[in-house]
This record gives C-alpha cells, sequence and structure tokens, in this order.
C-alpha cells in the first residue's frame, strides 16, 4: 500500500488506458502486492480496526488523541498559542475541549497554517475535496499512511457485508469511464487491482442498460459498491425487467456518499435480497462510519478518528436525538493534523451502543450537510432526506429527483421521468411534500429533462440558495 501513494499520480492515466493494459497493470501489480502492497502499517491498521475490547479501545483512543493534539500544538501554526497546553496532555480529552473549531473556510484562508513544520514535506500527499458544495479544498494527506489506513479500515467495512478480495464488485461511484465519451464506446471497464466493474455514472437512462446488462453477466459480480442515487435506475430496471441470474448473484449492497430515501432503500432491498450496508467518510480520512448488517444507524470506529456531535452554538450534544454537526480530529496524519475540524455533515445522536460494537459512537441517522435543509416560514428546518418519507406511489416512476429551494416557506421539486406525470400523479406528491412539511412550506413539481450530477457523479440531494447558517438554532423536523 505505501508504494501506491508514489503510483498515485498516475492514477489517472492508468484509469484512461485501453482494458489490455489495465489487464497487463493489474497482473504486474499483484505480483507485488503480497510482498510491497501489504505493509507492515496496512497489517498494524488492520489489527486496530478489528478491536472490539471496549477498554483496550479506551486506551488506544486516548494515546492517538494524544500523539495528534501534541503534534499540533509542537509543530503546527495554527496552535502556537495553545502551546501552553502540553504539559496538559494526560487527559487529551480535557485540552481537546480548550481548542477551537475549525471550518474549511479557515483551512482555505491559509492552508500553511494547518500543516506540521516538523514534518518532511516529501511526506505530504496534495489531495482535494470534491467540492460538490463550494469550491473544492486543498489539503495534504500523509503520504504511506492516510489512504492505507483507508483501505485497512475499509476491509473492516467489507467483512460486515462478506466481501473477499477475490470477490468482483459492480461499482458505480462517480468513476469517469473514458471510452463512454466515444461514440459507439464502451460503457464500462474492468480494473483488475481492485477487481471493479465499473459502470459509467454519465449514462444511466434506460436506453443504456440493456449494454450495463450484458456487462454484469459477462464479469459476474457478487458485491455492488455505489452512491445510492446511480444504483438506483439499475435497480429500476431490473424490477421491472427481472433477471435472477443477476440480483441473485448479489451478496451484499454497499451504499456511499449519499443519504439515501426510504423508497430507495425499500427497492434495493427488494431486488438484490441481500443485505444494504451504508458508509459514512469524506475526502479528509478524518472519520469513518458505517451501518451493520443488523442495524441501520451509523456506527463510528473510535480507533479511526475522534468523533463529537455539537450544536449551533459550539456545545457538545450528549442527549440522544439531538440533531449536531459532526466534528472530526484525526488520527495518524502526521502532516496535516485535523483537530476539532467541521466537517459541515449533520446527525442525530443515538442512544443504545451495537452488542459487537461496544465504545463506538452511534448516530440514528446522517441527515447531509448544513445546506441540505428546508427553510419553512417561521423558519423552522426540515432534513430534506426526511422528505423522503413522504413519498407518494408516484415518484416510483421517477428516475430522479432533486429539491431547490430559493425562498423561505416554499420549495421546487424537479423530476426527470422518461414518462410525463399527470396532473393527479403531481398533485399527489405536492401534498405529501406539504404535509410533511407540518404546514411549513408551499411545494410545486418541475418536470426536467434531466438533473445534472456534480463533478464527481454524486447527485445533489437539494440545491439551497439560502444560508441555513442564518437559521441554525430553530426546530428542526427529521
Amino acid at each position: 500500500m505505501v508504494f501506491e501513494d508514489y503510483l498515485y499520480p498516475l492514477l489517472g492515466s492508468y484509469f484512461a488506458s485501453p482494458q489490455w493494459v489495465k489487464s497487463s497493470v493489474g497482473r504486474m501489480y499483484s505480483l507485488f502486492s503480497t510482498s510491497l502492497g501489504r505493509s507492515p502499517s496496512y497489517i498494524s491498521f488492520l489489527a486496530e480496526a478489528a478491536i472490539r475490547d471496549e477498554n483496550e479501545l479506551k486506551q488506544l483512543t486516548s494515546r492517538k488523541l494524544g500523539a495528534t493534539l501534541r503534534l499540533a500544538l509542537e509543530s503546527v501554526p495554527a496552535y502556537q498559542q495553545y502551546r501552553h497546553l502540553q504539559s496538559r496532555l494526560d487527559s487529551p480529552l480535557e485540552v481537546l475541549r480548550e481548542l477551537p473549531l475549525i471550518s474549511k473556510e479557515d483551512i482555505k484562508r491559509d492552508l500553511a497554517q494547518f500543516l506540521s513544520m516538523d514534518t518532511s514535506q516529501s511526506l505530504r500527499l496534495k489531495t482535494a475535496t470534491g467540492g460538490s458544495t463550494s469550491t473544492p479544498m486543498v489539503f495534504y494527506l500523509h503520504k504511506g499512511v492516510s489512504r492505507t489506513k483507508e483501505y485497512a479500515f475499509m476491509e473492516s467495512f467489507h467483512q460486515y457485508a462478506g466481501l473477499t478480495r477475490s470477490d468482483v464488485v459492480l461499482a458505480l461511484r462517480g468513476r469517469t469511464v473514458p471510452s463512454a465519451r466515444r461514440p459507439g464506446g464502451a460503457l464500462w471497464m474492468y480494473e483488475p487491482i481492485k477487481r471493479q466493474l465499473i459502470l459509467s455514472s454519465d449514462h444511466l437512462e434506460r436506453r443504456y442498460m440493456a449494454e450495463y446488462i450484458a456487462a454484469i453477466r459477462l464479469w459476474k459480480p457478487r458485491y455492488i459498491q455505489a452512491y445510492p442515487s446511480t444504483i438506483y435506475p439499475l435497480a429500476r430496471w431490473l424490477k421491472e425487467h427481472p433477471a435472477p441470474d443477476i440480483s441473485e448473484r448479489i451478496k451484499g449492497v454497499m451504499l456511499f456518499s449519499e443519504n439515501v430515501f426510504d423508497h430507495h432503500m425499500a427497492l434495493l432491498k427488494e431486488v438484490f435480497p441481500c443485505q444494504v450496508l451504508k458508509h459514512y467518510g469524506h475526502s479528509e480520512r478524518v472519520l469513518m462510519a458505517a451501518s451493520m448488517p443488523d442495524d441501520d444507524r451509523c456506527f463510528f470506529w473510535p480507533q479511526y478518528g475522534h468523533f463529537e456531535l455539537i450544536d449551533d452554538a459550539g456545545k457538545p450534544i450528549t442527549k440522544p436525538g439531538i440533531l449536531g454537526e459532526i466534528v472530526g480530529t484525526s488520527f495518524d496524519n502526521q502532516v496535516m493534523p485535523f483537530v476539532r475540524y467541521r466537517t459541515g455533515d449533520m446527525a442525530v445522536l443515538g442512544d443504545k451502543p451495537h452488542p459487537l460494537l461496544p465504545g463506538f459512537p452511534v448516530v440514528e441517522r446522517i441527515e447531509g450537510r448544513r445546506q441540505e435543509f428546508l427553510v419553512c416560514r417561521d423558519n423552522r428546518l426540515i432534513a430534506v432526506c426526511g422528505m423522503g418519507a413522504a413519498h407518494s406511489a408516484d415518484l416510483a416512476a421517477v428516475d430522479s429527483m432533486q429539491f431547490e429551494q430559493s425562498r423561505p416557506g416554499h420549495f421546487l421539486i424537479k423530476v426527470a421521468t422518461t414518462q410525463p406525470l399527470s396532473v393527479e400523479a403531481k398533485c399527489r406528491i405536492v401534498h405529501a411534500m406539504e404535509a410533511k412539511t407540518q404546514g411549513g412550506c408551499t411545494a410545486e413539481v418541475v418536470e426536467v429533462k434531466e438533473i445534472p450530477r456534480t463533478l464527481r457523479g454524486k447527485h445533489r440531494l437539494l440545491v439551497q440558495h439560502l444560508d441555513i447558517g442564518n437559521y441554525l438554532g430553530a426546530p428542526v423536523i427529521l
């Protein structure tokens, strides 16, 4: 895994290469993966990810949090005014509470202030966030460590579903398929290193489904890793055109990066008779969480990073059922430690831990980003993801949907569908959505040809033109 970071700049060229080149590179990579890819740090992180003893976890996480804070206080310019706290690092949680919250805007304003001056620049792996809701943020991972750690914890997540390294995975996570740009070019590619059949996320219309189905039959994947919005059109197609040789082969569906509507989850479980798991993470590699086969809530690995949930005043939330913003402090990144980093993601604190995950912080659900809330005319906030609970049967015929709001108390429901909705269907959708707001909003259905995705292929559920920061602290409808 260490040498992958040194090959990282070549990743784009690798994916753009012809299939025979990818296959050849994959075979060569496999010859070296055992001796070079499974580095000591990878093995160590695998062992950490597997820890389930609560006392052992507490000791490990306390050491890791202390190490992050020591690095920040000793060598990161942004924390030099807090250096006097070093003498109290035997109680890292107390020190953490005295440090400021940090936002993406703070880092974009002065990146150098958040880099360790004691760590070699050769260990910096430059990367950036996706920028789906704003301009991308440039930051640095720890070369040979950050991505290695992520792979190890991802393998722990794969174990929840039973995925092994020999299984072929159907991947629909926004990856561009270069050949799909050419007229008549293949809409898929096979990536042999991770054994992924990658389908183009830019051709999810019904007219292309037959080619997708042919590729799936050729490569016979047993697992699916996808954004909810990209796997949904394929699931709808398979419901309308049953293919037991495909759906019954799937042993697990893993959903990434987007929140899931209730009717999305229901369809996936209907089409694929297997467990459907949710994963939470981000480019900064600060926190990671996942659901369990028997529990749809999200559980944070405490040994990956330190989790906090804060209210609109920046105070810790400790009472279950309360909505707050997810804040994380990274472990193991000695190049750029993230300390009390505001992710912008909102979640509802859970209460009962999972019996197999003692010591794992839990949230009932992750509601999306700060800008993914609708504003009522009386300034109440509504989690747009929760609007999925208001869906009517008419939405089952919709290929994709997006909310848009420009003024409090009113929003648009943009729908893309191959068959026009009747006036009656639109009225039913509006009635269901307005009822969900408890009289706080009026709604309007607008039919569109398509709903564009972000540059990384994600579906933007809400285009919010209002500044939600002006309304935080108001009552929230979940």
